[in-house]
This record gives C-alpha cells, structure tokens and sequence, in this order.
C-alpha cells in the first residue's frame, strides 16, 4: 500500500492516517495519536510505533518546524543540550496546540480524544503541551521527556492518562529530571501518572519502551 500523501496545509508539514474501517463500530471512542518525533525525524519515523501502539487509532504526525543547523527537524530550539530556548517552546506549544485543533476540523476526528505520543524531542513539546495547553491533549506517552518548564501557574490535569518511559542509562536525561516531570504532573492533579524505569536502556527507544508502553494503554481503555 502506497503511504498517505503529505499534507502541507494547516501549518506543519504532516501525515494522516485515519483509523481502520469499522474501528467506530467496535469501539465507543477512537483515539487519535498525535505523533512526535525526537531530534532530526520526520512525519514518518512515528507511524510504525503509533501503530504498533494502538492499530485501531487514528495518527496525526507532524514534522517539526525548527531547522538545527540547517538541517535537523525539531519541534523547539534549544541553546545546548538540555537547555531550552523557552520563549521559542512557549510560542512553538501554542502553534502545535493550534495545529491540532486544526487538523480536527479538518479530518474530523474528537479533539477531545488525542494522545500525545512522543520521543525526546517530541517528548518534550507534548510535556510543554500538557502544561501550557491541557485542553489540547487527554493525555500522552512521554519518551525519554526531562521537565521543558515550570509554568508560572500549574495547569488542571484532573482526567488526564500519563505514561513516561526512561532509561537509567540515558546519558541524555538524568534520573532526577525525569521523577521531577512526574511530579510536576502529579502536582497538577493528572490522573493517572505512570514512570516507568527501563533498566538496561539508554536514550535510545526499545522494544521493552513499546511493549510497557502498549500494555499501559490496553488498561486505560
């Protein structure tokens, strides 16, 4: 099969794929993953794992706007490794925040239904967007995501599903970043926060990440 054409209408660059045929009759809601990819991905590096995921979801996967050096996709710019440029996060979680609400009308899927899938990177913008934007999300699989910022105010997570996956050998987020975005979440009133230590990984994303991740998701439907 032919992948889906490349839309480059509502302001990213994206792939959609909606759910299987007679996902609706089966199911009372259908999810719809928002993919997002880490450091110098693209709209389809994500597609297998939101499938693997959740096959009868629907996948909305952007590629992130920001050129590092020219030539890297990511979805923020950062001003060294683990250190944001947080004035760019702040306006780049809004735009994606309104891409998704863009793209609902669009492909007339339930904005109330999304879930954040993302890795590093990607990881990061979807924990910026639960913070900043909380509407946008009902919840998200976080990858390997360190604290993006605190807000000024802590947002309503009451009813929101989180589940971060690390890795204690990961040379990229230490430990302590990683229980701090959870308990960032737990202080904002998420209901369900989840942290998941992978013991022999590293930043890289593993067979062990998808497996916990997908058992978690089939005990929230």
């Amino acid at each position: 099969m032919a992948p889906p054409e490349i839309p480059r209408r509502l302001g990213f660059v994206h792939r959609y794929v909606p759910p299987a045929k007679g996902t609706a009759a089966r199911k009372q809601t259908t999810t719809t993953l928002l993919l997002l990819h880490g450091t110098g991905g693209n709209e389809d590096d994500m597609l297998p794992l939101g499938q693997a995921l959740d096959p009868d979801a629907a996948l909305l996967s952007p590629r992130g706007k920001i050129l590092e050096a020219g030539m890297t996709p990511r979805f923020f710019r950062r001003l060294a490794e683990g250190v944001f440029d947080i004035d760019d996060l702040k306006y780049r979680t809004h735009e994606l925040a309104d891409f998704v609400e863009a793209a609902s009308c669009a492909y007339g899927f339930d904005e109330g239904n999304v879930l954040a899938v993302g890795y590093s990177n990607g990881a990061n913008i979807a924990a910026s967007t639960l913070l900043l934007r909380p509407k946008t999300l009902s919840g998200a699989i976080l990858f390997r995501a360190m604290v993006p910022l605190v807000p000024d105010k802590l947002p309503d997570l009451s009813g929101k599903r989180i589940f971060m996956s690390s890795g204690l050998r990961d040379p990229i987020v230490p430990r302590q970043e990683a229980e701090k975005l959870s308990k960032l979440f737990e202080q904002s009133g998420a209901t369900i926060v989840t942290l998941k230590w992978q013991k022999n990984a590293g930043h890289e994303l593993t067979d062990d990440d998808i497996q916990s991740a997908r058992q978690w998701l089939l005990q929230q439907h």
